[in-house]
C-alpha cells in the first residue's frame, strides 16, 4: 500500500478522489479488491481512477496462457476482484454503480465502478466485506464433519445473487468426477509446457509478492488420496502433515453460468467469490479443483455430468479448516495505472 503520513492522501500519483470517495478511500477499497483469488495467484489485474470512476482493466502481461488460453480464469479472478471492490464501497455508505464490458473498443476494460451514490450498508453487506481479509485458498485436509445442506443452500442463494448458479456434486456423482479430476491431471503432468509454467509460478519463497509460496502449497500428494490435488511446492523441502488424510466425503461445488461468453465469466467470478466469502463468514473452508476446468474435455465431460445446461467456471471444495496464512500481494501502488491503461487485447 502507499505510504502516507496520517491523515494525507495518498502519494500515488495513480490514487485520487473518485465520485464521492476520497482518495484515502479508494486506497482502502482497492486493498481490498486486490485480495481475491486468481490462478497461480497472478494478480491479473490493473485498476484506473477517474474523476468519477474505478476501472477494472484485465493485465494481459500477467495470463497463464498453457493453463489459461482463452482467458476464462483470468475473467474470473478479475470477476471476484471487482466482488470484492463493490463489498468495501457498499460499507462505506456509498452505492457502485457497475457497467460490465462497457466499452466495445477497449476490450481489456472488465468494469468501470462509479461510486457516486449514497446507499445503505446492509447486514449481509458488513459480513462479507468483513470476510475479505479472512478468506483463504485452503489446500490442507479438512475434518472429516459434513457441511450441512441448510449451509450448501446459503451457498446457492449466494451464487443466485450474481446470476450465476451453483450446483452441488450428488454423491452417486462424486466417482465420476473424481475420475475427471484425476485424468485432467494426469494430462496436464504429460504437458512440458504446463509443467514448465506451473513451475514458474508456484514454490515461491516468502519474499515474493505473486505466485504460490511454499507454505501455501498443502501437504505432498500421496498414493492413498481419493482425490488428485496438485502440489503446489515447486519441489520444496516441507514438513510432512500429521493426520494427512483428506476428508471422505467434501463438499463439492461448481460455480456455473448461463452461457460461456467474457460476460458470463465475469459475473461467475463474482458469484464464485461471493460463494467463498459466505463459506469464510459461516466457518467454512474451501480449495479449487481447477483442473478439471482447464482441460476442455474434463470441463465438457463435468457439464454434462451436472445436467448440461449451465457451463462450468469454477468447481469448489469446501469443508471446515484449520487456519493458514494468506498469501502475499503485490501493493495498491503496483496495479494502479497513472496515465492511460494497458495496450494488448484479452478477448
Amino acid at each position: 500500500m502507499a505510504t502516507t503520513k496520517k491523515g494525507a492522501e495518498p502519494v500515488n500519483a495513480g490514487i485520487r478522489a473518485v465520485g464521492n470517495l476520497t482518495a484515502t478511500q479508494v486506497e482502502t477499497v482497492l486493498a481490498a479488491a486486490i485480495t481475491a483469488p486468481s490462478l497461480h495467484n497472478s494478480q491479473p489485474w490493473r485498476f484506473r481512477c477517474t474523476p468519477t470512476a474505478i476501472e477494472l482493466h484485465a493485465d494481459i502481461t500477467r495470463q497463464i496462457p498453457v493453463a489459461d488460453p482463452d482467458h476464462r480464469e483470468l475473467l474470473l479472478a478479475c470477476g471476484a476482484a471487482l466482488l470484492n471492490l463493490r463489498l468495501a464501497i457498499r460499507v462505506l455508505g456509498i452505492h457502485p454503480t457497475v457497467s460490465l464490458l462497457p466499452d466495445p473498443r477497449q476490450p481489456n476494460l472488465l468494469a468501470r465502478v462509479r461510486p457516486t451514490g449514497r446507499g445503505p450498508t446492509t447486514p449481509t453487506d458488513k459480513a462479507l466485506a468483513n470476510a475479505i481479509a479472512r478468506r483463504r485458498t485452503n489446500r490442507r485436509p479438512f475434518l472429516p464433519t459434513s457441511v450441512e445442506p441448510s449451509l450448501a443452500a446459503t451457498l446457492r442463494s449466494a451464487a443466485r445473487a450474481e446470476q450465476a448458479w451453483l450446483a452441488t456434486v450428488t454423491p452417486t456423482q462424486l466417482p465420476t468426477l473424481r475420475a475427471l479430476v484425476a485424468a485432467a491431471y494426469d494430462s496436464q503432468q504429460r504437458d512440458p509446457a504446463f509443467v514448465a509454467e506451473w513451475t514458474r509460478w508456484t514454490g515461491r519463497l516468502d519474499k515474493a509478492n505473486d505466485g504460490v509460496p511454499v507454505y501455501s502449497s498443502g501437504p505432498l500428494p500421496e498414493q492413498q488420496d481419493a482425490w488428485v490435488l496438485r502440489d503446489f511446492s515447486g519441489g520444496q523441502a516441507r514438513p510432512r502433515a500429521q493426520g494427512k488424510d483428506f476428508e471422505p466425503e467434501p463438499l463439492i461445488v461448481v460455480v456455473g453460468s448461463f452461457h460461456d461468453l467474457p460476460l458470463a465469466h465475469l459475473q461467475a467470478g463474482q458469484a464464485m467469490q461471493r460463494v467463498l466469502l459466505t463459506a469464510t463468514d459461516r466457518g467454512l473452508s474451501a480449495s479449487f479443483l481447477s483442473q478439471v476446468i482447464e482441460v476442455p474435455p474434463a470441463r465438457k465431460q463435468l457439464r454434462d455430468l451436472i445436467g448440461g445446461g449451465l457451463w462450468p467456471q469454477a468447481v469448489l471444495r469446501i469443508g471446515y479448516g484449520s487456519p493458514v496464512a494468506p498469501t502475499p500481494r503485490r501493493a495498491v501502488q503496483d496495479v494502479v495505472e497513472a496515465g492511460e491503461p494497458l495496450s494488448g487485447r484479452c478477448p
